[in-house]
């Protein structure tokens, strides 16, 4: 075939594929190259946003971001070390994904002295823990985070969330933060449960990883050791010492894992997830405690002036 002939059939080809293209678009089948890409959802996790993605987050988010923490320590002989940070940072996440928030990552910066003399532990100097708390919520409100949920997962925070949220009034913040401390339900309901000391790696607590991370839990070997109180302190009520835990937990476990089910594990997983998500509906809507905050910075400046 001449040179003449090759370029005929070739302009043949190419006239006969554009007419079949407009045939299928008129019979309503659009061509691939004319499909459209579809939106993509923004994640709710901090690290997987993109820069330009992160902007319209924290806009859809309005401002509100989760800070869950948790720990490194002990679980008992049959959970991980790491069941806190997990925990925590799963319930944020879903309950971000009901209503949505910036969660940030895996955070385990946190108050465990009480656990130093076992493996895994990762315990901080005090004055870091609350140095990297502070660095942490401040550069998150420079990101565009106003108002910082805190989702506590490890019960050795007790003392030391409430303390750190207290101290953000010792100088202006363009942030507020607020505490939310409740892992299990206050009121009854649900499976019932089998023990009455169900603390530390007990049973509710290896029932809600038996649903986060079940491949983790190892029941067979939660009567390994002991987890009944020693009774090794004998002081008057409403004396506290920090040596308290050991004195009636020494093996850094309290309770019996082995009474763990899934049932009790969704029950309250499920009550956890959507009580955080009703905190962030309510926390979007609060526009009295950043005005409060910033009336109180105001005023503390000149206390003289302040009306008595």
């Amino acid at each position: 075939m001449n040179s003449f002939s090759d370029c005929r059939s070739f302009r043949q080809y190419f006239a006969a594929a554009f007419l079949t293209s407009i045939a299928l678009v008129s019979a309503g089948r659009p061509v691939q190259a004319q499909t459209s890409t579809p939106q993509t959802k923004l994640s709710v996790h901090w690290e997987e946003l993109t820069g330009p993605d992160f902007v319209k987050a924290i806009h859809q988010a309005q401002g509100t971001c989760i800070l869950p923490i948790g720990i490194l320590e002990k679980h008992g002989p049959h959970m991980p070390i790491g069941s806190d940070l997990l925990t925590s940072r799963y319930t944020a996440v879903h309950a971000a994904e009901q209503q949505y928030a910036v969660v940030f990552p895996e955070y385990y910066f946190g108050q465990i002295d009480e656990a130093r003399h076992e493996p895994g532990t990762m315990a901080y100097p005090r004055e870091l823990v609350l140095a990297l708390m502070q660095a942490t919520t401040d550069e998150m409100g420079r990101n565009g985070c106003r108002k910082i949920l805190i989702v506590n997962g490890h019960g050795g925070n007790n003392h030391l969330l409430p303390y750190f949220a207290q101290t953000q009034l010792e100088k202006p913040h363009n942030y507020v933060v607020y505490i939310f401390d409740q892992r299990m339900p206050t009121t009854a309901g649900g499976p019932p449960k089998k023990t009455t000391n169900d603390q530390h790696a007990g049973e509710s607590e290896t029932s809600k990883m038996m649903i986060i991370r079940p491949d983790l839990v190892h029941p067979e070997r939660a009567n390994s050791e002991s987890g009944a109180d020693q009774h090794h302190l004998n002081l008057p009520d409403g004396v506290y010492t920090g040596i308290w835990w050991y004195a009636r937990f020494p093996d850094h476990y309290s309770g019996d894992g082995s009474a763990a089910t899934r049932e009790l594990g969704e029950y309250q997983m499920k009550w956890w997830v959507e009580s955080v998500a009703k905190v962030l509906a309510a926390i979007k809507a609060d526009n009295e405690s950043l005005r409060l905050q910033k009336e109180f910075y105001e005023k503390s400046e000149h206390p003289d002036s302040t009306p008595q």
